[in-house]
């Protein structure tokens, strides 16, 4: 620290693994870690996490492209999890849809979310009709992205006027008398009530 100090930089510029998850400290039980931002959570944490789900998993985002990016087994992983009797699903935003349209003037990306969420239609559509496996499309405003393994969570939080991987995420773990985490499920179901299934082979 007094070397960054003495010469004028930033401490995570010269030392980039410093920066991680922090441990939470006494504010909630629920809390594992929090990260600065989503750039900051490595994608073995979204994998691990999914890949370890048993009963439920619950993806709520505007388009996440970012995890096929980045992972591109991850609808193998999905399929897996299905198979093996986990619930899955999956909620993406309707690029048609007034409010996800002025998500993207907010992040000053103009029609890129729109894009991306149809990015996001194209990744998970041979997933339609697999068992077990949902997707649907909605045209909420997200205040944050959810995704969901059993009894894990990771939240990231949206901020006006800046894109989901820079803003905070938190992981989460259900215990007794979890008041985040249930709140975040009510969240989830919520949108997915008011979500639209995704046909296999619509356009």
């Amino acid at each position: 620290m007094r070397a960054a100090e003495a010469i004028g930089e930033d401490v995570f510029a010269l030392w980039p693994t410093l920066r991680q998850a922090r441990a939470a400290r006494a504010v909630s039980p629920e809390l594992v870690a929090l990260y600065e931002q989503r750039a900051d959570v490595p994608t073995t944490a979204f994998v691990d996490m999914l890949a370890a789900a048993r009963e439920r998993i619950d993806v709520l985002v505007y388009a996440a492209v970012f995890l096929h990016e980045a992972y591109p087994g991850l609808n193998e992983l999905l399929r897996e999890r299905a198979a093996e009797g986990c619930i899955v699903r999956v909620a993406v935003g309707d690029a048609d849809s007034e409010k996800i349209q002025q998500r993207g003037r907010e992040e000053k990306f103009g029609h890129g979310i729109e894009s991306r969420c149809r990015l996001a239609v194209m990744h998970y559509r041979p997933l339609t009709g697999v068992s077990g496996i949902e997707l649907r499309t909605h045209g909420t405003t997200l205040y944050n992205s959810i995704y969901r393994a059993d009894d894990q969570m990771l939240v990231n939080a949206h901020m006006w006027g800046v894109n989901a991987y820079g803003a905070p995420v938190w992981h989460l773990r259900r215990n007794k008398g979890s008041r985040m985490f249930d709140a975040y499920t009510a969240s989830f179901d919520a949108v997915w009530e008011t979500a639209q299934p995704v046909q296999e082979g619509s356009e």
